[in-house]
């Protein structure tokens, strides 16, 4: 009997201690998985904070080895000495419920509140905070990967999308004249060309800054310089100008994504002491495309020899080329952009951080072995990530009608614009968001304004000059003539041309006035700028001539007759001294820049944005004004380049602060919608100044200067954004 007791005593024993041993490793492994939720909750920190968890993780081991070793399979806590055996829970064994409050669901201690059980106001001024901590962070990330050759490809790359920007402003001015009169277009529709591609470029700078916002900065760019490349390159061989219009409003449409998106894009790879400087060279693209318009436009379209006709009714003269040239910088940037990643910045504000993780190393790669440092490690793995608020998308099935889902998708994303355009408008960016758009529309209208339209005010003053120059022959009488060489700038009064002949010649703004013309005879005859005026036309023939009912203003036609007419406008001819002056003219305007250009990169982070906007503005307004009293050629050209010289720091300082104020979640929009406004006062000034430059100079110079001066003053008034990190 004793030995049986004794076995049974054992076995019961037994049993006590495998219980024990199992709790002891179930008490472990709960311990472990503790640490670990522990651990992945303190990894959302910020940059610096990673490296303080990874101190405290020490403290804890060094704690948990009080003589230097630490010994896991003894481990008890202090809790349990002296507890008695037989009092043991075993698991499984009933404990009781945690009481339930009603209406209040319950958390699990130690660990962070469900993101269900929170306000929406909570949940902003959490991602607020995340935003805040992620923008400090970010910028000790940037100055680790340093700036070296990622930022000078990108910068390149860049640069050729805003130069295409410049360009297509340029060639507004350039190819309005000569398209004008290449397609026959009368002086109520003169300037439409002008206003089309500022519209174009006014709804393109709101569209796509706001949907680089949502799709991110190089996907955009890339389908916004697509648009333009092709458009562009269409517009070249269009022959009716309302096609040609709408062409150009498209291409329009497109370029007018490059500037919102460029800055945007630039400005989140640079670290702050770097952002102010090369911001403002990346602004010399914009110069550079200026120059390259205007060098085409001097090398390419007075050369009328540069075209060719299928007939009448296809006509390619040289300033289609030049179209063509102009689109070049366009698909160079289109190719370059696409070895380029999208921004680190833009991946994070949408909550992809392993994606912005693997672009901010090859940034750090990339330069460090630039420096001849490659075996320079990326040392963050962990980046602060804000929280993502719920939005509500409207869902289709996957059975529904292809072209429904496109709607649905594009009436998606056109509300996620208009959202996110609305909260430009929210605390604290509001105030910025108008004073902005106050500098932007004033800096805009003064510049655009006298630019696009200076070739008119140059047409002006020669048109002035030549007619001063004029020959009026009056009661002449010419019998049995042969005309076959040009006619130019002359007035035929009370005149008489009996049996002449008039073959293979021009007539280059020539007048005739109460003439007749007796049995004579026009063959292969141009005439630009003429016109028949209360003329007689008695048994004459015309044979491939331009003369038609437009140029014979009162005239009578007695038993004359008309043969294979010229259909179309003609344009002027290979010696128009006046169209290399005004394309030189305007080059020099453009390369006026440069010593603004260089002063305003050196200066930018020395003396400030907002100093260099308001003097900048101030001072181009007083020079503005000047040129109303500019009454030659060349004081009109000095006071342009000095005007133009004066201007480009102000657009340099505007864009590096209208980039700086806005947050990462709105810069596209907030740049895009300023930039809008840009363009519509563009397409204001065109309207105005090209509708009193043949009338009065003195209304929109005055009325520039003033704009500019108030501009100005705004200007001052904005937050100093040198020391910010990007939000």
């Amino acid at each position: 009997m004793n030995e049986t007791h004794d076995n049974r005593t054992s076995l019961v024993k037994g049993a006590r201690d495998i219980a024990k041993e199992a709790k002891r490793q179930a008490g472990k492994n709960f311990s472990k998985a503790v640490d670990r939720a522990s651990d992945e909750y303190s990894a959302h920190r910020s940059y610096n904070r990673f490296h303080d968890d990874e101190g405290e993780e020490n403290d804890f081991d060094s704690y948990g080895q009080a003589d230097g070793r630490y010994d896991e399979d003894g481990a008890s806590s202090d809790a349990t000495e002296g507890h008695d055996d037989e009092d043991e829970i075993y698991e499984g064994e009933y404990q009781g419920v945690p009481a339930y409050q009603e209406g209040k669901p319950q958390t699990p201690p130690g660990l962070p509140a469900d993101d269900s059980l929170k306000s929406r106001k909570d949940l902003e001024n959490e991602r607020q905070a995340d935003e805040e901590e992620l923008a400090q962070q970010y910028e000790l990330i940037m100055q680790e990967c340093g700036h070296g050759r990622f930022q000078w490809q990108l910068f390149f790359v860049l640069g050729l999308a805003l130069m295409s920007d410049g360009v297509e402003v340029f060639v507004v001015g350039f190819v309005l004249p000569s398209a004008e009169t290449d397609m026959c277009v009368p002086n109520s529709g003169a300037g439409w060309l002008g206003s089309i591609v500022y519209l174009g470029m006014m709804f393109g700078a709101f569209f796509w800054g706001g949907l680089s916002d949502k799709l991110g900065r190089k996907q955009c760019l890339l389908i916004s310089l697509s648009a333009n490349g092709f458009f562009a390159f269409l517009s070249s061989f269009v022959q009716g100008y309302s096609t040609f219009l709408f062409c150009r409003m498209l291409s329009g449409f497109g370029i007018g994504g490059a500037v919102p998106i460029v800055f945007s894009y630039f400005a989140e790879v640079l670290a702050r002491e770097k952002r102010g400087e090369h911001l403002s060279w990346l602004c010399m693209f914009w110069m550079i495309g200026g120059i390259y318009a205007s060098a085409m436009a001097w090398a390419i379209i007075p050369h009328y020899g540069w075209s060719f006709s299928m007939g009448s009714a296809y006509q390619f003269h040289s300033w289609r080329v030049f179209v063509v040239v102009c689109a070049l910088p366009c698909v160079s940037a289109v190719v370059a952009l696409t070895f380029m990643p999208e921004s680190p910045r833009f991946f994070l504000q949408m909550g992809k951080h392993d994606e912005a993780w693997m672009v901010l190393k090859h940034i750090h790669d990339t330069n460090m072995r630039a420096r001849g440092e490659p075996e320079r490690v990326f040392t963050v793995n962990r980046i602060k990530i804000p929280k993502l608020m719920d939005e509500l998308v409207e869902m289709q099935s996957a059975s529904a009608n292809p072209v429904l889902k496109v709607l649905t998708k594009v009436k998606t994303e056109l509300r996620g614009i208009w959202s996110t355009f609305m909260r430009c408008f929210d605390y604290p960016v509001k105030d910025n968001t108008v004073k902005l758009a106050a500098v932007w529309f004033t800096l805009s209208f003064g510049y655009y304004g006298l630019s696009v339209w200076f070739p008119d005010v140059i047409k002006h003053l020669q048109a002035d000059e030549y007619a001063s120059r004029v020959k009026i022959h009056t009661n002449e009488r010419i019998e049995d003539f042969t005309f076959n060489f040009t006619l130019e700038n002359q007035i035929h009064r009370n005149g008489v041309f009996l049996n002449d002949r008039f073959i293979s010649m021009k007539f280059k703004a020539v007048s005739f006035v109460n003439s007749s013309f007796l049995h004579c005879y026009f063959e292969d005859v141009s005439s630009v700028g003429s016109s028949f005026q209360n003329c007689t036309f008695v048994d004459s023939f015309f044979y491939n001539t331009d003369i038609d009912d437009a140029k014979l203003t009162n005239s009578r036609v007695v038993n004359s007759s008309f043969h294979h007419n010229k259909t179309g406008c003609q344009m002027t001819f290979d010696d128009d001294y006046s169209a290399y002056w005004v394309y030189f003219v305007n080059f020099l305007g453009t390369l006026a820049v440069l010593p603004g250009n260089i002063v305003s990169a050196l200066l930018m982070d020395k003396i400030g944005r907002l100093s260099m906007l308001g003097g900048s503005m101030v001072l181009s307004g007083i020079s503005c004004f000047f040129l109303w009293f500019g009454t030659s050629e060349s004081m009109m050209i000095f006071m342009l380049c000095l005007y133009n010289g004066l201007s480009i720091s102000a657009w340099n300082s505007l864009d590096v602060v209208t980039t700086e104020l806005y947050p990462t979640d709105r810069r596209g929009t907030g740049f895009g919608f300023c930039n809008a406004l840009c363009k519509l006062a563009a397409v204001l000034g065109n309207l105005i100044f090209g509708s009193l430059v043949g009338i009065t100079k003195a209304i929109p110079i005055l009325l520039a200067s003033c704009v500019l001066v108030c501009g100005g003053l705004v200007g001052l008034r904005l937050p100093d954004t040198r020391a910010n990190v990007l939000m």
